[in-house]
């Protein structure tokens, strides 16, 4: 009776596995959801800011898809930082520099990154923006100026809420790119020729 009752038991483990794999799936779908919610940026914004602005510079950047809307990101601390959420498809970048001011217990000192120039183009997937300005010399292709946030489409997972206003471009070419923001995301970033430094009184983008 022992043996018969060994041979219709199942496998040692079998059955602990099956009952594992079941209650993993729904947080292996949920993890799978998140990773692609990601790659499309809708939840590129959603990480507390640090508060601390920072430059961004380019000489040149090109894109295919913008779409833009008004947003309030938010530090850890539950200040709310309004600015302009800007979200580019897919972005080429003729060189980058971003640069950040940083009290420390030595003095202030400036964080800064730069990429491409001499060593290649700068390539970004869903660049995703939270600035407080942008200048530069533009041109749109396709621009569509005061379309309701929530219906943007130009640009995956970039919309805002119903009534807000929003716009957007086919396309986007900008030189001299100089802008301050609080928070930058990217899907995919390729940098060639990165550098950081951090300098006490350092010198920033511009």
């Amino acid at each position: 009776m022992s043996r018969a009752g060994d041979r219709n038991r199942p496998p040692g483990g079998r059955t602990a596995w099956r009952k594992a794999a079941l209650v993993a799936l729904p947080a292996v779908a949920a993890v799978a959801a998140m990773s692609v919610a990601m790659a499309e940026g809708v939840l590129a914004a959603s990480f507390a800011v640090s508060g601390t602005a920072f430059q961004v510079s380019s000489g040149q950047l090109t894109s295919k898809g913008l779409a833009s809307f008004v947003d309030v990101g938010r530090s850890a601390d539950g200040e709310g930082h309004p600015g302009a959420l800007l979200g580019i498809g897919r972005a080429t970048l003729s060189d980058l520099c971003q640069a950040a001011k940083v009290d420390t217990p030595l003095g202030r000192v400036v964080f800064k990154l730069t990429a491409g120039g001499d060593a290649g183009d700068v390539t970004v997937d869903h660049l995703v923006i939270h600035g407080q300005d942008l200048v530069g010399d533009a041109r749109f292709g396709e621009v569509q100026i005061g379309r309701d946030a929530s219906t943007l489409d130009r640009v995956a997972g970039i919309r805002g809420r119903p009534g807000r206003f929003g716009l957007q471009a086919a396309d986007v070419s900008v030189t001299g790119v100089k802008s301050h923001a609080w928070s930058a995301t990217g899907g995919d970033f390729r940098l060639k020729g990165l550098a950081l430094s951090v300098n006490l009184n350092g010198k920033e983008c511009f």
